[in-house]
């Protein structure tokens, strides 16, 4: 099924996008300042030496494209009232996860000490990866992430496991190229045949295809686009392409990008929940391919830096003694002056693009999932005791009394839809089988007439590897829910 809606996405107007793009200048300045600053956090005066961090620990280069995504998801989720949460795939991509939560405000409502304000800003880019700080990468506490940057090759599996059981979730997910050469990374495209449209929410996956890893080309940047958009196609999806580096006709081409993904989503959405559709659908994703290193210096030291590999993590040192103008003349270029007010606070009109309470992705819900827990209902597990009257005389194996447990867990939780079994199609043979007198596997792809427990809204999760059904279990726990992995 390929639903193809009408749009009812409006083109952007020149106000919208000079608004947007003030966000996205403020969010590169704050990533910029995360990295470098120790002081003197909106350049109130001349940049000196002891303002920089005698050691300089980050990643600069996915994080422009970061935040060109975070806010223009801000756009759409405030346009469409959407439930959303970010997962930011890049490794260290956490300088732009971390200013867009403080442009928000979100990071100032958890840690009240680094406050919306210059001084809060001066604590921002002081804790960055700094000692006593937070680290380079996105951490359990920043606001609105399940995802840790170490975690390279998980962060689609952590999405879709988000997304199993929530009907009204968008997960976007941004996947960073180099990430996509990883093992768990590559299987997790095959998630889309274990989600079920009727009754789970969705996945957004948006390849971000900066063309570059810490020193070498990314695989996925260097096939054509022929291969790229037919390698996609064969794993369900209907790529979407931006591509470009010019601000404002990259900024109305991913506003046109995500409306029509939501718009796709929406539509397989409702065909199955409405109409009793049960094809499995072409969900949407996007292939954004933008420079690395976007806005940052073209060249340093006479080499390319925007655009290429040197722009992957720091892109100069402080060690000589003409990069303290090139750091300030960078800094500077996002025009600071125009995007803060005198207090230090991000100006009204600006802060207004971002949604309001637990809409913002930093503080939906399901990205605090002790908060949304509910305890399972548990039968009492004394009761399924092998009686043994006398040694020797009884046949019982440990395991298929726990699949006889499992049965009835699920039985006594279906209508909270809160639990489910993980693990790589050894639910039979680890003797757990009985549990298939309750639920089926969970499966979406086809099937023919000779397979047994096979459904779109079984509560099994089997799949061959390993990565997929730790990496599901792990975002099904992480929002909220409960579930058992089975593997012996």
């Amino acid at each position: 099924m390929d639903p193809q809606p009408e749009a009812t996405g409006q083109p952007l107007s020149s106000d919208e996008i000079g608004l947007i793009h003030a966000w996205w200048r403020a969010a590169n300045y704050l990533s910029v300042g995360q990295i470098y600053l120790l002081d003197n956090p909106l350049l109130r005066e001349p940049l000196k030496m002891d303002h920089v961090k005698p050691r300089l620990l980050g990643h600069w280069g996915t994080t422009p494209g970061l935040n060109f995504l975070y806010v223009h998801l801000n756009r759409v989720i405030k346009a469409r009232g959407l439930n959303a949460l970010f997962i930011a795939g890049p490794g260290h991509g956490a300088p732009g996860v971390v200013a867009n939560t403080w442009l928000e405000g979100t990071y100032s409502e958890v840690y009240p000490a680094i406050g919306p304000d210059e001084d809060g800003l001066r604590q921002l880019f002081r804790q960055f990866s700094f000692p006593g700080g937070i680290p380079s990468h996105a951490s359990p506490d920043t606001p609105g992430s399940i995802h840790e940057g170490g975690e390279l090759g998980y962060s689609l599996l952590h999405a879709f496991g988000a997304a199993f059981d929530n009907p009204d979730l968008i997960v976007a997910c941004v996947v960073g190229d180099g990430e996509a050469e990883t093992g768990p990374l590559a299987t997790s495209w095959h998630s889309n045949k274990f989600l079920n449209p009727a009754t789970d929410g969705a996945v957004l996956p948006i390849l971000h295809l900066n063309g570059y890893k810490i020193a070498s080309p990314t695989v996925l940047a260097r096939i054509s686009h022929t291969e790229l958009d037919a390698l996609f196609r064969g794993y369900g999806y209907l790529p979407i392409f931006v591509d470009g580096e010019e601000p404002d006709a990259m900024h109305r081409a991913i506003a046109a990008a995500l409306d029509d993904a939501v718009d796709r989503i929406h539509a397989i959405q409702k065909a199955a929940r409405d109409g009793g559709v049960t094809t499995r659908p072409l969900w949407p994703m996007i292939v954004l391919r933008s420079l690395k290193g976007w806005t940052g210096p073209k060249i340093v030291d006479g080499q390319k830096s925007e655009g290429f590999w040197r722009a992957h993590q720091v892109p100069f040192t402080m060690d000589k003694p003409e990069h303290l103008g090139l750091l300030e003349e960078w800094m500077r270029s996002y025009h600071p002056e125009e995007l803060f007010d005198d207090g230090g606070r991000l100006r009204p009109e600006i802060a207004a693009l971002a949604p309001r309470g637990d809409r913002r992705m930093s503080a939906n819900p399901h990205a605090n999932g002790g908060a949304l827990m509910r305890p399972l209902r548990l039968p009492d597990f004394a009761s399924y005791a092998v009686p043994v009257v006398h040694p020797g005389e009884s046949d019982g194996e440990a395991t298929q009394v726990m699949g006889t447990f499992l049965r009835d867990v699920v039985r006594e939780n279906a209508q909270a839809r809160n639990f489910r079994v993980f693990g790589p199609d050894e639910t039979a043979s680890n003797r757990l089988q009985t549990i298939f007198e309750a639920t089926d596997r969970s499966w979406d792809a086809e099937t023919i007439a000779d397979d047994v427990h096979l459904d779109p809204s079984g509560r099994v999760m089997e799949v061959l590897s390993e990565h997929c059904c730790q990496g599901w279990l792990e975002g099904y726990l992480l929002t909220g829910r409960h579930g058992l992995f089975s593997l012996l």
